[in-house]
């Protein structure tokens, strides 16, 4: 009887039941590294107790101008933020670009999880929130 090995394991955020259990969904290796990342780049600082050095400011420099100098810093602040705090991935390539009729910025990411020696392409959309 094989069983499943799985390295990294997180909570489904939908908190959705699972068919097969009725429990809560999980997210299993590439999946939650994925999420993982995306929370790290969610998170401001200050935001979790007792680790308030844990997160970006993201949120901050999305007030700023849309321009391609807000894009470097962004660009620099997901390689911190990634480089700091998720040691599950190694960033392949990142390329932030600037949306000037959205207010936003698209990040696209690539980032090797773990020993794989193919990457894994995470696209995240950056708007501001209020």
């Amino acid at each position: 009887m094989a069983i499943n090995q799985h390295i990294y394991s997180d909570l489904d955020l939908t908190f959705l039941p699972s068919p097969a259990t009725g429990d809560v969904s999980m997210k299993y290796d590439e999946q939650a590294v994925i999420r993982s990342i995306r929370n790290l780049l969610n998170t401001n600082l200050y935001d979790r107790l007792f680790q308030p050095d844990i997160g970006s400011t993201l949120n901050r420099l999305l007030f700023e101008p849309v321009t391609p100098l807000t894009a470097t810093l962004i660009q620099n602040e997901v390689t911190r933020t990634i480089t700091n705090y998720e040691p599950r991935a190694r960033i392949n390539t990142l390329v932030v670009s600037a949306n000037p009729d959205g207010n936003a910025f698209n990040v696209a990411l690539t980032v090797f999880i773990g020993n794989q020696t193919s990457p894994t392409a995470i696209n995240i959309l950056l708007q501001r929130t209020r």
